[in-house]
This record gives C-alpha cells, structure tokens and sequence, in this order.
C-alpha cells in the first residue's frame, strides 16, 4: 500500500512558530496600506465633505452614510486584526473557521479590485480618459479612488500572502499532494452533487455577465444602462471569469479528471472564485438596498437575483471546501498527524 503524503506524515507538534523580517513587513505593510481608508472614513463620519463633491448623492443620506462609513471602518479594521494574526505566535491557537471565514471574505472583496481596478485604469488610457471622467453624476472626487484603491491593492497582497504563508505552515500537509493521490472518501458523492448544483446554478449569473459584457441592456435598470462605459464591459468580463474560476476548482475537486495536477490548483480557483462571486453579490445587494452610491436607482428583479444567485453559488463552494478539509484534517488526525 502506497502512503499518501497525508498518510505518512507523522509530526505530533506543529513547526515552530517563525514571523522573520519579511512576514514583519508584510505585517507593517497592510496596516500602514489601511490608513488612508480608514482616515477617510473617520473624516466623513465626523462630517467632512473632503473628497465629496457638490451634488452627490453620498450628501442626501448623511445618517445612512454614517452608518454605512461605520461599518466599512469595521470591515477595513479587520484587515488589521488580521495581520497580527497571521504573524503572531498566538494565532497558531486560532479555531480554523474564526481565521478561514473572514479570509474567505476578505479575498472575496478585494479580489475584484485588485484585478479590477487596473483593468480599469487600461480601458481609460486606452481609452484616452481617466477613471470616472465619463460619470456626470460622480458621487466621489477622482482622487479619492486613486488614493483608496491602491491601498485596497496592497492590502490584498500583503494579507494574501501572510495567510497563504501561515496556511502552510499550519495546514500545508492537508493539501501537499496530487489529485490522483486524494484517497477514496464516503463524502465524495456529496461533493459531486454539490460541484454539479454549484455549476447549474453559476450559468445564471455566468451568462448575464457575458451578456451585459458584450453590450446586452437585458435585465439592467435604467441607471446602469445610461452609465455603461468601457469600463462596465471590462469589469462585467471579469465576473464572468471569476464566475468560470469558481466553477472550475470545484469541479476539479470532485471528480479529479487531471489526476497529474497538485491540489492547490483547484483548492486555490475555488477559493478565490468563490469569494469574489459570493461578495460582489452580496455587496450589490446590500448596496442597492441603500439606493446610493454606484446605483442609484433600485435593481431591476434581474440584477437581484443574479445577485442572490451568486452569493448561493459561492456559499455552496465555500461549504464544500470546508467538508473536504474538515475530512482530511479527521483523517490526519486518526493517521497520527497534526491536523
């Protein structure tokens, strides 16, 4: 009988606990990258209009604006809770799914930015515009973005890369092997019916990007379609992309056709396909209900269940990744190992 590298592995304690000069700096690195948002964030809270021109709508709701700066404050703030997590000697002692959730979460929502805003700043010099030029009823001044978004960029570098860093110091051993190695498992058929639900049901929101992508009005409410620029199309690509990457690591997982490739392929698809899918559904949403911001009028039934749609799409994935880890770190630990 061949041993899996699961199987064999027979450390009783965890490696020592290593932070270094560079786990260091990334740590510094994500705090200091929060600070412009969140200085932003308190001045607005406070009543500053800095960075809010005349006329937009973010000065029609002030008590719902403070609320919402409230909560984004919180949101941001966790990236530092985060930080210092990952680079701790007490984060070791962390329960898996209190570190996992709210990174699942944070990949989701900066993932999209990360990926979207220099598509948007290429589409504009393409173009021959800068970001946001083309909106007449811009809610933010230009700066604004290109002191925000930048930030949001390195906080997901950073932070990505000490959580993966911690990952495998602390799970590696789950996941350091090849599809075809994965042994035979009495969940299997479950996750295969959950790759398959999960994929169905992405058609919907997969189809309607493309769609909206390739210029199609069908579904959109008359807010959007009066502000579609070459940025919409590009960004629209993009979620059907992320949509694609969602579906395709969840049905490599299941039914393991490449038996060659290493796991953290589909590991690493389902994960941040997942997250992105799931979160921008549930920020449109949340968003539209508020009837500010980037849209402006309420979502047509369309937009809001292809926004429902995805935030399902991306919790059945999410879950399904979940069993299998919590099968394989059950079966490390019978093995013997340290889960």
């Amino acid at each position: 009988m061949t041993l899996t590298p699961l199987a064999s592995r027979t450390h009783d304690a965890p490696p020592p606990f290593r932070t270094g000069r560079g786990r260091a700096l990334l740590r510094i690195l994500a705090i200091a990258s929060c600070l412009p948002y969140l200085s932003l964030k308190a001045a607005w809270i406070a009543g500053s209009h800095i960075g809010i021109p005349d006329g937009s709508v973010l000065l029609d709701h002030p008590t719902l604006m403070a609320v919402a700066n409230s909560g984004t404050v919180l949101m941001d703030g966790t990236v530092i809770v985060l930080a210092l997590l990952l680079t701790q000697a007490w984060g070791r002692r962390v329960r898996a799914w209190l570190l996992a959730l709210p990174m699942w979460v944070a990949t989701g929502l900066l993932l999209p930015i990360m990926a979207g805003f220099p598509l948007q700043l290429l589409v504009g010099a393409l173009a021959g515009r800068s970001p946001g030029g083309d909106d007449s009823r811009a809610f933010l001044d230009d700066w604004v973005f290109a002191v925000v978004y930048p930030g949001f960029i390195v906080q997901g570098l950073t932070l990505g890369t000490l959580f993966v860093l911690y990952a495998r110091d602390r799970w590696g051993h789950l996941w350091r092997s090849a599809l075809r190695d994965l042994p035979s498992s009495p969940t299997a058929p479950a996750l295969r019916v959950a790759a398959v639900a999960a994929s169905v049901l992405a058609v919907v929101p997969a189809t309607m990007h493309l769609a909206w992508a390739a210029g199609s009005t069908a579904g959109l409410n008359g807010t959007r379609i009066a502000e579609r620029t070459d940025d919409f199309y590009a960004l629209q690509a993009l979620d059907a992309v992320f949509v694609a990457a969602a579906v395709a690591g969840v049905l490599l997982l299941a039914f393991r056709r490449t038996g060659g490739l290493a796991l953290e392929v589909p590991l690493a698809l389902a994960w941040a396909g997942s997250g992105a899918v799931a979160c921008s559904g549930g920020w449109l949403s949340i968003a539209s209900l508020g009837s500010v911001e980037e849209i402006a009028d309420h979502p047509t039934a369309a937009m809001g269940l292809i926004y429902a749609v995805q935030m399902l799409v991306g919790m059945l994935i999410v879950t399904s990744g979940a069993y299998f880890f919590a099968e394989r770190s059950a079966a490390a630990k019978s093995a013997g190992t340290r889960a």
